[in-house]
């Protein structure tokens, strides 16, 4: 009965958050008090600065942690991006190390001493990973997974994990277990989804580097939101075990784990740092491939010309006027530096395959199962995302319903954008599954093709259509994500950095524009578009590579920073 009311759920919940305040409280003085002029400059130094220090005297890495642990409760207090606050026994670890070599974390490693934030779902030991399911508390993980046991033979020091939103399947950060995290530049905004806590930590301050999850643009869109910088590797670069999901065996568009940080300079180093510590020999779905310098190398200046292609537009969402701004500046960036820039989205001269097809295939493959594993652990009672709650809605309809209101949108409201991602919606099959997947193959097969065909180094795209939303808008913008959600079908490697933010004179909308000319997709997501509102809000850029192109498209990230010269973007800092 308890169970059915939803008691157990909220006491649940109430445990947890009352945990979490309770360990905050219990820190030592070295995390309350106030910003030191040694903390800021911990702040200011990139993180292989801070790792020679730690090489030198290993007593170091106590007071970058107690520089980070403060930070990131400041920011957690403005946000509540934390969930699991592990400061106490990350303070025990790094003493140990320092005083001696039989130690969880190896201070000789790349990252010897760097306080690391990670996404909730990931497995550390003596914590839960509660993927923001009150059923997934009280739960603790006996060991570290993978991922956490790469990261302190490193040298890393895991001190908090960060909030994202029950399913995973959200542009939001919000769920019972422990509340709604915010964008750490305007409250009324979301910080991105589903690696939203991770994004607001490091946007704000409060980490240096991080793990987050993308299966949609999970990392990338937080980025581009909130105002730091992440990347997407392809299946097989990053280590994936030691993890809980709210879609456990799917593998439509298979999720993968991927570094995020808060400058690119710590993105690169990061990256590079955990690639060069073999993690194959931890990780059995990991590819064997080493990091190759001479890619970076070759990427590394600007003498030599780069061919890129300019994605502006989707054919589904064209980006709102602050998004392609962002664009734009990159593009006038990369001319002026010498570069070849080519438009090549739909509608120009030799255009990629249909993007929408990218979408309408990756929403399939996704929600294969008509929506009903994310559902299995989720309590009676328990708050589920408005996004969520669409997709679900629309999967559970009867079939002949569904393909009545299939009839209405496409012959009625003349919507083919959206009859034809819900015309097939709902649970399939294996045989149809295996359907899609074939569908799949040949469509990165086209893409593979076009590519060549045009011998692009990168492609410049928006991370989305518009900067951060406001709370609780995915019930109308959920399937606005054909930005990012494109290359997690075609497994490309893809990068976001922030770039400009939303100005209410520059990025205002024209005065002729109307939201009842646009498809289903664009309504949703431009409904909630208002440059004065959104005001001072970061906007990023999307550069992608091809598969295993993380080399690549690091250094063509720099490239871009370095050509933007003194319109570089401005990082929040801790107050």
């Amino acid at each position: 009965m308890s169970s059915f009311l939803g008691l157990q759920h909220k006491r649940d919940c109430k445990i947890k958050q009352d945990r979490r305040a309770q360990l905050i409280r219990d820190l030592p003085g070295e995390y309350q008090g106030p910003i030191t002029t040694a903390d800021r400059a911990i702040y200011d130094a990139p993180i292989q600065d801070l790792v020679k220090q730690v090489h030198d005297d290993k007593s170091k890495a106590i007071n970058i942690l107690h520089a980070y642990g403060k930070a990131a409760l400041r920011v957690h207090s403005k946000t509540n991006c934390l969930t699991e606050v592990m400061i106490s026994d990350a303070d025990k670890w790094v003493h140990q190390s320092v005083s001696t070599e039989d130690s969880q974390i190896k201070l000789k490693g790349p990252l010897a001493g760097i306080p690391v934030s990670l996404k909730d779902t990931i497995v550390v030991g003596g914590y839960d990973a509660t993927v923001g399911y009150s059923s997934f508390t009280n739960q603790v993980q006996e060991v570290d997974g993978p991922m956490v046991a790469i990261l302190k033979d490193a040298g890393a020091v895991p001190f908090v994990k960060t909030n994202m939103p029950i399913t995973l399947l959200s542009f939001e950060s919000t769920n019972d277990v422990w509340g709604r995290c915010t964008n750490p530049h305007n409250k009324l905004y979301s910080p991105g989804g589903s690696t939203g806590g991770e994004s607001a930590l490091l946007a704000g301050g409060g980490s240096r580097i991080g793990v987050g999850s993308d299966v949609a643009g999970s990392v990338r869109l937080p980025a581009h939101w909130s105002g730091c910088y992440s990347l997407r590797c392809s299946t097989g670069r990053w280590p994936k075990l030691g993890f809980r999901t709210s879609m456990p065996g799917q593998e439509g568009v298979p999720s993968v784990y991927s570094p995020m940080a808060r400058t690119l300079n710590d993105l690169s180093y990061f990256t590079e740092s955990l690639v060069k510590m073999k993690p194959w020999e931890y990780d059995y779905s990991v590819h064997r491939l080493a990091w190759d310098d001479s890619v970076t190398k070759a990427f590394a200046s600007a003498d030599k010309p780069l061919r890129v292609g300019v994605f502006m537009s989707d054919g589904v969402v064209d980006p709102s006027p602050a998004c392609r701004r962002a664009v734009e500046m990159v593009s006038e960036a990369l001319i002026k530096a010498g570069h070849t820039v080519t438009l090549v989205g739909p509608g120009e001269a030799n255009p990629p395959p249909s993007p929408y097809e990218g979408l309408r295939l990756s929403s399939l493959l996704l929600n294969a199962d008509g929506c009903a594993t994310f559902e299995v652990a989720r309590r009676n009672g328990e708050w589920l995302d408005t996004g969520a709650k669409q997709m679900r809605f629309l999967a559970q309809l009867p079939s002949p319903l569904r393909y009545l209101y299939y009839l209405w949108v496409q012959y009625v409201r003349g919507d083919s954008v959206w009859a034809g991602l819900v015309r097939n919606w709902g649970a399939k099959s294996a045989l149809e599954n295996w359907q899609l997947v074939s569908q799949r193959e040949a469509y990165r097969a086209k893409w593979f093709t076009w590519w060549d065909s045009g011998k692009f180094d990168v492609l410049v795209t928006p991370p989305n259509a518009t900067p951060a939303l406001p709370h609780d808008a995915m019930h109308d913008a959920v399937s606005s994500c054909g930005y990012t959600f494109l290359f997690n079908l075609l497994d490309y490697t893809a990068g976001v950095m922030p770039v400009t933010h939303v100005d209410k004179e520059l990025d205002a909308l024209p005065k002729d524009f109307s939201l009842k000319e646009l498809n289903g997709v664009a309504q949703g997501a431009m409904k909630h578009y208002d440059a004065a509102a959104m005001h001072g809000l970061p906007v990023g850029v999307q550069i992608v590579g091809r598969r295993l192109e993380e080399e690549k498209v690091l250094s063509v990230m720099k490239l871009v920073e370095e050509a933007l010269g003194d319109d570089k973007y401005e990082l929040l800092q801790v107050d």
